[in-house]
């Protein structure tokens, strides 16, 4: 590190001109300026005489010089301005020897900018008059009182290693409130003083002192803002005290870092700083830590967190006339009394980007032990350092200097005390203090026997006193990453994604070019017959029969043949026929075998017959043709469906409908974070970090892409991504509480304890202040009763990430229609009042291929009339994920938001982690919602024992809530035992608020009744499941229980949406045979039994049903 020469440099002071200057005997005064530094007299300007304008240029220049060896220091020109007095001089009288001089006024210069590398800076300072000047009445121009001045220094005094490496600290003590009653203003003079120590060059320590607090009675609070003050006596102007633009501004007591920072402690400070007796200071001290300062002051704070902050009373003993140079010895003087102390909680400066912390502090008596105990300050700074400090206390000698016969009669070592700085602080090479050190041993000196009581300290605790300090910096002692630096990191791991550029080509293009071709095609064809037979047809007319029209074909495809055109056509055709085989069919490469090749020949041979019909009919509609509706399965039914798979274990077809959903729309990030937390709870943890850095390279700033990257980082070990991840989540959204608690449980992991209770103070705070916000709302809104139900709606339009691009779209039961996933085009149909009928006079030899769609497409439905209120379902987003969705309860913590959280998202590897932070939190504890968690995590894992346990837990904490009890069905359903699972559902759906997992309550309550042959409840049931959450399975159970119940009409109907939504379903094809096979249509039963025998039914006892029912009615199985 460079080091400062240890030549001195001289620091020159110029004032050039004064302004709106006027005098006692007149507007042209003489006048003239004395600079003073450090209670040293630097120089006495010229006499110059005013102006009648009110200017002076003096043009004077003072110097001192700069030795931090020996002198003048950095941290003197810190906390020591130069005062700048401007005197008039007052013409001579008859017989008078002297001239008589009055000061007008004073101004101060602050050298702080020195200490921020600057070597020469020029300002203008105002001029505070002093008392009966007539400075107090300003001149009538713009210019205000001032003086024009320029500090120079011939290269700057910090190299560049203490520029970087060097701080500034700035203590501020406002005051002490709510003091002891013994505490009067009249009688003897008392000095209120409050001190502490910091680190100023290496490891020596320095002293901070604040003297002369006022004691004030109560009965108005301070104004805010007001001016902070020099820490120096003797000032001449009252201005002149104040330092320039500084100032207490107060603010909230919530936004403290102190004690006293909660909202039931509000009465309290609003009682004490309002009506209680208090000492003000308002004083500013400055200290400048050079860089190894720095690091010493660092590591003490990480070593003993909290910081002593001693306060005391000592009494003023009055300097008699005449003996202002000599110390009287009296019993009192010395004296210490009420010596208390506030631990100050240093901590939070060691936060990343943290470089003010302000509170109020809790005074409480000074005993070595404790303070040994809490800070590892082994003497006091009042008692055993600073005794002489206390002996310097004469009224109008608190710059005076030390006598040299004051020495401290605790020091174990009789030193003599060296001469001190003219503010009473001595310098930071005399005091070697080890007051805050960390010790190796944990006793006090020998021969200094700790004070075991203090019952004059013990005041400040009845009368509950309190200091408010600040303790600010120049710079945080921890740097904090930029947000922008976190953004390049982000996106160096995860580079954006592009928006996806519209494809020209894909299946739907090849399909689109295939049916302009056919159009193209038929176009010509009909244009060719035109010209061979156009005459002839217009004069038959329609009495052109068979024969005619046969020899007419014949006739068409000979010129066609003989004049090209067909291999025209042909040719034509083939490279639309191609795409659809690349695009649509994926088939890139050749055929293993000849039966492979005639397989695919044959199905594609339909498919781009059945699309010629679809551009023939297109292009020559049918008059009787009527519209078909298509049912589109909006990405909300498709994540139901899929949760659903989901909670069946079934994860195949769950992953299958998560897929399908990237497959529409592969932008959309909510659909990544869905297939991610699927990942997570397969244990699939590298595919999840996939889908999660997706979603995050399509949208940087989405919170909860960042915070599952960190999770699914944390979960690979990937420790440094991790910290940037969750960093970037708190600089994004420095109000979500999850972000903030994520960030403490990593830092835990690193054992960075200090950062890990900078994450979780500050999540508490955010989570403090969205109750506050919350109470507020509700306190605005009372009277205002919403209906449950309305409510369960209106947060249902939420997606699991926050809200989403754009609403679901609502199931329309009253009009189904088909959706095609055998065959490509819906076929023409028209619909009467009583039966479904289909147009099969354009459909050539596809007749019975068309058939198959007749259970897929009905058009009209008698369950319209029950469900017309409920056809528009409500979204399913509270159904989409198997963690428990509780709501906010009033008593939550920043550990219950998390676990919500990750039970959200499925992350259960990081939930016990922080389920042992909530057994422990102060608010936390054991709760219903807790042993919930523990027993749902439980159940995933088939531990079923231990979930009961918790359950019973939780039961005897809330008897009345629905979702233990529906929690205990899922239990007892899982593990087998059906009766009490039965027992448990219908509790739950008896309580007036519904439980969190309704859909599956319904689904497993309706599949117990049809179990026991209740098919009456089981209808009900399937009813609310279907008005709530309609899904594949809702539709199956109503389809069941109305043909157990011989009700054949409303069981097709149930059957037919059910295969609308997913006709991929056996047990729904096998319960649409049963139906076909009761009502005697052959062909629908056929085509049912061959989908079910397809698609592989598991149920035995349901496939002998039918083979007893096909026996019996002597149709339905083909292979008969």
């Amino acid at each position: 590190m460079e080091q400062v020469p240890s030549t001195g440099r001289l620091v020159q002071i110029t004032v050039t001109e004064g302004y709106d200057l006027k005098g006692f005997k007149g507007d042209t005064p003489v006048t003239f300026i004395r600079a003073e530094f450090n209670q040293v007299v630097l120089g006495d300007s010229a006499k110059i005489t005013v102006s009648p304008e009110g200017s002076a240029k003096y043009n004077f220049t003072s110097s001192f010089e700069f030795n931090p060896e020996g002198g003048i220091t950095l941290d003197d020109l810190a906390h020591k301005p130069v005062f700048l007095t401007v005197t008039e001089v007052l013409p001579k009288e008859k017989k008078q020897k002297e001239e008589k001089t009055l000061i007008l006024g004073q101004a101060v210069v602050d050298l702080l900018p020195l200490l921020e590398g600057q070597s020469s800076f020029q300002t203008t300072v105002p001029l505070h008059p002093v008392q009966g000047s007539p400075l107090e009445t300003p001149r009538s121009s713009a210019k205000q009182c001032s003086l024009e001045v320029k500090v120079l220094v011939a290269e700057p005094l910090l190299t560049t290693a203490q520029i970087s490496g060097g701080n500034l600290l700035k203590v501020t003590l406002e005051a002490a409130y709510s003091v002891p009653e013994s505490f009067i203003p009249t009688g003897p003079g008392q000095n209120y003083m409050v001190g502490l120590q910091v680190p100023s060059l290496g490891e020596k320590d320095y002293p901070i002192l604040f003297k002369n607090g006022t004691l004030k009675l109560g009965g108005e609070r301070e104004p805010v803002p007001r001016p902070k003050k020099w820490p120096i006596a003797n000032i001449l102007a009252p201005g002149a005290n104040n330092i320039p633009d500084a100032f207490i501004v107060g603010g909230p007591y919530e936004e403290e870092e102190g004690e006293l920072n909660h909202p039931e402690d509000s009465e309290f400070r609003n009682q004490a700083e309002c009506i209680k007796k208090r000492i003000i200071w308002d004083l500013e001290s400055r200290c400048y830590l050079d860089p190894s300062a720095v690091v010493s002051f660092q590591k003490r704070i990480a070593d003993c967190r909290l910081w002593p902050v001693e306060i005391t009373r000592v009494p003023l003993v009055t300097v008699p006339k005449g003996k202002a140079g000599k110390t009287e010895k009296t019993d009192e003087e010395g004296q210490l009394s009420f010596h208390g102390v506030a631990y100050v909680n240093m901590v939070p400066l060691l936060y990343p980007g943290v470089k003010r912390i302000r509170g109020a502090f809790h005074v409480y008596p000074y005993l070595d032990s404790v303070v040994h105990e809490k800070t590892k300050c082994l003497l006091s700074l009042f008692r055993d350092i600073g005794h002489h400090l206390i002996h310097n206390n004469k009224i109008g000698g608190i710059n005076s200097l030390l006598s040299k016969q004051a020495v401290s009669k605790n020091l174990k070592e009789d030193k003599p005390v060296k001469e001190k700085d003219i503010d009473g602080r001595p310098r930071p090479g005399d005091v070697q203090a080890p007051s805050i050190k960390s010790q190796s041993s944990d006793t006090p000196l020998e021969g200094e026997p700790p004070l075991s009581h203090n019952p004059e300290g013990q005041q400040y605790v009845e009368a509950g006193t309190y200091i408010v300090l600040e303790i600010q910096l120049d710079k945080a002692l921890v740097p904090k990453r930029m947000p922008e630096e976190l953004a390049r990191r982000v996106k160096e791991m995860i580079p954006p994604r592009p928006p996806l550029t519209r494809r020209t080509g894909g299946a739907q293009k090849a399909m689109s070019d295939y049916h302009t071709q056919i159009k193209n095609i038929s176009r010509a064809i009909l244009d060719e017959y035109y010209r061979m037979f156009g005459k002839q047809v217009a004069k038959l007319e329609s009495d052109m029969d068979s024969e005619t029209l046969e020899e007419q074909k014949c006739q068409l495809s000979y010129e066609l043949n003989c004049s090209g055109k067909y291999f025209a056509f042909k040719e034509q055709l083939k490279h639309a026929v191609v795409k659809i085989v690349r695009e649509k069919y994926l088939k890139t490469t050749s055929f293993e075998s000849q039966e492979e090749l005639q397989t695919f020949i044959s199905e594609l041979y339909v498919f781009l017959v059945d699309q010629m019909h679809v551009a023939l009919n297109q292009t020559m509609p049918d008059d009787v043709q009527g519209t078909i509706a298509t049912i589109f399965t909006s990405s909300e039914q498709l994540r139901l469906f899929a949760f659903e798979a989901e909670v069946n274990e079934n994860f195949e077809m769950a992953a299958a409908y998560y897929k399908e959903r990237l497959v529409r729309e592969p932008q959309n990030l909510d659909h990544w974070l869905d297939y991610g937390a699927f990942c997570l709870l397969t244990e699939d943890n590298i595919k999840a970090q996939e889908c999660f850095r997706k979603a995050l390279s399509l949208n940087q700033s989405h919170i909860h892409s960042l915070l599952l990257c960190g999770v699914l980082a944390v979960l690979l070990e990937n420790y440094e991504q991790a910290e940037i991840f969750f960093e970037d989540a708190t600089c994004l959204e420095p109000t979500n509480v999850v972000a903030w608690t994520l960030l403490g449980l990593y830092y835990e992991i690193q054992n960075n304890d200090i950062r890990m209770e900078m994450a979780f103070h500050e999540a508490s705070k955010q989570l403090q202040a969205q109750m506050l916000q919350a109470q507020v709302t509700k306190q605005k809104s009372a009277g205002v009763v919403e209906d449950i139900e309305e409510r369960g709606k209106r947060e249902s339009s939420l997606g699991p990430w926050g809200i989403t691009n754009g609403s679901a779209t609502a199931i329309k039961v009253e009009a189904p229609a088909g959706r095609t996933k055998f065959l490509e085009n819906p076929p023409n149909c028209k619909s009467d009042s009583t039966r479904n009928h289909f147009d099969y006079t354009n459909l050539g030899s596809n007749v019975s291929e068309f058939l198959t769609l007749f259970l897929l497409y009905p058009i009209f439905n008698p369950f319209n009339v029950i469900f017309s209120e409920a056809s528009k379902c409500q979204d399913s987003s509270a159904f989409l994920h198997p963690g428990l969705h509780y709501g906010v309860s009033q008593t939550t913590t920043i550990f219950m938001e998390t676990i919500r959280f990750l039970m959200k998202v499925k992350a259960v590897q990081y939930v016990h982690r922080v389920l042992a932070h909530e057994l422990l939190c102060p608010q936390g504890g054991p709760s219903c919602e807790y042993y919930l968690v523990l027993a749902q995590t439980h159940i995933l894992k088939k531990d079923f024992a231990k979930a009961e346990e918790y359950l019973q837990q939780a039961a005897q904490m809330d008897y009345l809530n629905p979702n233990v009890w529906g929690l205990k069905g899922h239990l007892y359903f899982l593990n087998g035992n059906h009766s009490e699972a039965k027992a448990c559902y219908e509790r739950t759906i008896s309580f007036v608020v519904d439980a969190s997992e309704m859909h599956f309550i319904f689904l497993r309550l309706g599949l117990i009744y049809l179990e026991e042959k209740e098919y009456e409840k089981a209808k009900k049931t399937y009813m609310q499941a279907c008005k709530r959450s309609p899904s594949c399975l809702t539709w199956l159970g109503l389809g069941i229980a109305c043909y157990r119940l011989e009700e054949l009409t409303e069981a097709e109907d149930a059957l037919s949406e059910a295969n609308a939504l997913n006709n991929y379903n056996a047990e729904v094809w096998a319960y649409l045979a049963l139906v076909c096979l009761k009502v005697g249509r052959q062909l629908e039963a056929e085509q049912a039994y061959k989908y079910m025998i397809k698609l592989k039914l598991k149920d035995e006892a349901l496939l002998a049903e039918i083979h007893t029912l096909q026996e019996t009615v002597g149709f339905g199985n083909p292979s008969f």
